[in-house]
């Protein structure tokens, strides 16, 4: 096991680049699957859920590598040429939510495909029902036991697809499944977050004919191929809006680099009613700090542009030292406030109940020996952590690493006081 060992209070100024989005890489590398020719993904962060799906590619009969380039970090080349399995067993579906995203490119390659329940963290009821019933609507034959999820699409078809909920990942399926094939597919109610305009933009480099992500109508005509291409996802709007969050609280004078803000509107005008003071530019965010934040008042959780559930964690920390009330309501994850009990070990004051939070901020919180419960929620505890007086200890932080690629070195480069540490502490994961 390893921790962070956090000693807080310190201020953070300077430059932090922001990496390629996890949450566009992951359904990205499973297109990829549909692919028969190369892919190079320019600049992609190691993050766990990225070497994940690269073992699921592999499975498949996929061969992928990292590769150094001219980017900070690693290209990422994905060959699926010779994919020859339709099967994503449950010991690589188990610890990553991504897996589900092989169901649709698998089954538009192979014609059936029996991918395991996926993994991930546990934040509540995610069903793969939307899903189906959207796979269904175009004539494939679909059935869940046993844990996997069997489908065969011989029976293909073109038409309409309703979802009953602008659901990303049934989005993101029902698009991938749709590429290969004759006719035309179009998708009502689509999720339109920008990792579905950053997909849309992928496929159609690797010939697909997508068009509408990001509105309420997404058409897909089908194509025979898909050939290789080179491709660099877009910035990654949770970790900017981590770090515009830490910038709030700690700032010197901050810059977040490698950001549209235009994907992370809603917490910029959350963050403006903090007394923080931000410049905002085309790709890159300044920020400071105030010694007298003040409460940005209410947020709710919804689907984008609404404000992102990825960041509501965070926000927990930041009214924790906000003077007066915030109102935080959760929408879409009924057990995403698990990282509330961890925060209260901090002396923070939190009232949770159906949903919604209610947090009055301190002049200050302590530090404390607190266990990351999800991915955000720990990202949550880092940001508790550096405002904290003394030091803190964060434990579980492999669940931290599946979105954030060396947090810790890029917090030091701002003046921050933390490091991995190795642990033995034996804590719970999530499965």
């Amino acid at each position: 096991m390893e921790s962070f060992y956090i000693v807080g209070r310190k201020r953070l100024e300077g430059e932090v680049e922001i990496d390629c989005a996890k949450n566009s890489l992951l359904p990205i590398i499973a297109g990829c699957i549909m692919v028969k020719g190369e892919v190079c993904l320019e600049n992609v962060p190691k993050y766990s859920d990225v070497l994940a799906m690269k073992k699921i590619v592999e499975h498949l009969g996929g061969k992928v590598r990292f590769e150094s380039g001219r980017f900070t970090n690693d290209n990422l080349i994905i060959d699926c040429r010779d994919v020859v399995y339709s099967d994503v067993p449950n010991e690589l579906a188990c610890s990553v939510r991504s897996s589900i995203f092989t169901l649709g490119p698998i089954l538009s390659r192979k014609g059936i495909a029996k991918v395991a329940f996926p993994g991930g963290c546990d934040i509540g009821l995610r069903p793969v029902d939307i899903h189906i019933s959207a796979l269904k609507q175009l004539g494939c034959k679909v059935v869940d036991k046993n844990g996997y999820i069997y489908a065969d699409g011989g029976k293909r078809r073109e038409g309409d697809v309703m979802l009953s909920f602008s659901s990303v990942g049934a989005t993101e399926n029902i698009m991938m499944f749709a590429v290969l094939g004759s006719g035309q597919v179009r998708i009502f109610n689509p999720a339109r977050e920008p990792e579905i305009v950053d997909l849309q933009n992928f496929l159609n480099s690797c010939g697909a004919k997508i068009s509408g992500a990001g509105s309420n109508l997404i058409v897909i005509e089908g194509v025979k191929r898909l050939h290789g291409c080179s491709y660099h996802a877009i910035s990654d709007r949770i970790e900017a809006g981590t770090f515009l969050i830490a910038g709030a609280m700690l700032g010197k004078k901050m810059v977040v680099k490698n950001v549209k803000p235009k994907h992370n509107q809603a917490l910029l005008t959350k963050l403006s009613k903090t007394a923080c003071k931000m410049d905002v530019q085309d790709d890159r965010i300044t920020i400071s700090g105030s010694p007298h934040l003040q409460s940005f008042g209410e947020i709710e959780t919804a689907v984008y542009p609404g404000f992102p559930t990825d960041l509501q964690a965070q926000m927990c920390t930041l009214a924790s030292v906000c003077e007066g009330y915030s109102l935080i309501i959760e929408n879409l994850f009924e057990s995403r406030f698990k990282h509330i009990g961890e925060l209260l070990k901090m002396n923070c004051d939190i009232r949770c109940k159906n949903g919604v939070c209610i947090v009055k901020g301190k002049e200050k919180i302590y530090g404390a020996d607190v266990n990351a419960t999800d991915l955000r929620g720990g990202a949550s505890l880092v940001l508790a952590g550096l405002v904290a007086e003394g030091y803190t200890t964060v434990n579980n932080i492999g669940l931290i690493d599946r979105g954030y690629y060396k947090i810790e070195d890029k917090l030091t480069a701002l003046g921050g006081d933390i490091k991995r540490i190795k642990c033995e502490k034996k804590v719970d994961n999530c499965s």
